[in-house]
């Protein structure tokens, strides 16, 4: 995991293409090693960081396309 956590210095971080030019309340996103993903506000990129394994992060993605969230 320490691993993991030192890459998200050097992560590419990207956002939804939806998100307007001011950023409003939009998360980030990072591919990392071993396809976990990095998850992150994007007002507060020096702020928490969750971690998903592949397994949470497809469960995670799943849930949202269902409506799971709404």
């Amino acid at each position: 995991m320490d691993e993991l956590i030192q890459e998200l210095d050097t992560a590419t971080w990207r956002k939804s293409t939806l998100s307007g030019p001011d950023g409003g309340d939009c998360v980030e996103v990072a591919e990392l090693s071993s396809g976990h993903r990095g998850l992150r506000d994007s007002k507060d990129s020096a702020g928490p960081t969750l971690i998903f394994a592949p397994t949470e992060w497809s469960t995670f993605i799943a849930g949202v396309k269902s409506g799971e969230f709404d």
